[in-house]
């Protein structure tokens, strides 16, 4: 059984689609949980631009294919499965063919489920280690697939490959949606306030954004400025510095839940003194 390390700590997660993995590893710490999840991640609600990109995969469309998420990649695979079963093994086989790069560790997790790996990986995982990666490249006249994120459209990596003359055709296989009702984020915010939560750890970038969007910026910032604030990794630490929001735990190098719950640990494992900002 894991040491109670985190025993007396109360730990808010937004995390949604893993929400009972990440509460199981802290409750077995100790830790006292406050479950809400900001957001819900659901399929792309019209099918055909997945399955019309899946298509020009399969059918040799691409030279190159940057991979921004793991969920992306399942979701795209999960809706051929649903609607158009006889491409997989067309659209796997064209996957094993083409360059692949990957922006961090969890789109290269996805494909060795698939029994396939990147040719290149981001050597810091956000976009612009994306960038910094395919930088040495020839890229002018290369096909080159992009797997987005949300339905965020990535301008910065976009722009980039179009000015190195690639031609780019992307692909938003999820979208987010509000997973608590504003609410209940409002008396998370009250909490915060109150100074009744030890930490609070975000898994994804659009937690911050909504947490933002429903507090305010001066609201949210003031909130986080009364508790322990950790990101699961960099590009989650990047979306809360531009919010003026400075995250205090990250894995060192492994961006998962098991790495994000032993930096936890270290902050306010047991004997630990809780080193709270100031909200000043």
């Amino acid at each position: 059984m894991a040491p109670q390390r985190l025993a007396g700590r109360v730990i808010a997660i937004p995390e949604s689609r893993e929400i009972d993995v990440f509460a199981a590893l802290l409750e077995r710490r100790g830790a006292r949980v406050i479950r809400c999840p900001l957001l819900a991640i659901r399929d792309a609600p019209d099918p055909r631009p997945v399955l019309d990109w899946g298509r020009a995969l399969a059918g040799g469309g691409f030279d190159d294919l940057i991979l921004l998420t793991g969920e992306g990649l399942r979701r795209i695979l999960s809706c051929i499965e649903r609607h158009e079963p006889a491409l997989r093994s067309r659209f796997i086989e064209a996957l094993a063919r083409v360059r692949k790069i990957t922006r961090g560790p969890k789109p290269a997790r996805a494909l060795r489920e698939l029994g396939l790996k990147p040719q290149i990986s981001a050597v810091h995982p956000t976009t612009e280690g994306v960038v910094t990666s395919l930088r040495g490249h020839a890229l002018a006249g290369r096909r080159i697939g992009v797997q987005l994120y949300g339905t965020e459209p990535n301008r910065p990596l976009i722009d980039f490959l179009v000015q190195a003359g690639a031609q780019v055709s992307s692909v938003a296989p999820y979208v987010y949606a509000a997973a608590s009702e504003e609410q209940a984020v409002r008396e998370l915010v009250e909490r915060l306030h109150a100074g009744g939560i030890d930490a609070i750890a975000f898994t994804a970038s659009a937690q911050v954004e909504r947490l933002f969007a429903i507090a305010s910026e001066d609201g949210a910032r003031s909130a986080l400025a009364r508790t322990w604030v950790a990101a699961i990794g960099p590009v989650v630490a990047q979306t809360l510095r531009r919010h003026g929001v400075e995250a205090r735990s990250m894995p060192a190098e492994s961006f998962f839940l098991k790495p994000l719950t032993r930096a936890l640990e270290e902050a306010l494992g047991a004997g630990a003194a809780l080193r709270r900002p100031d909200p000043a």
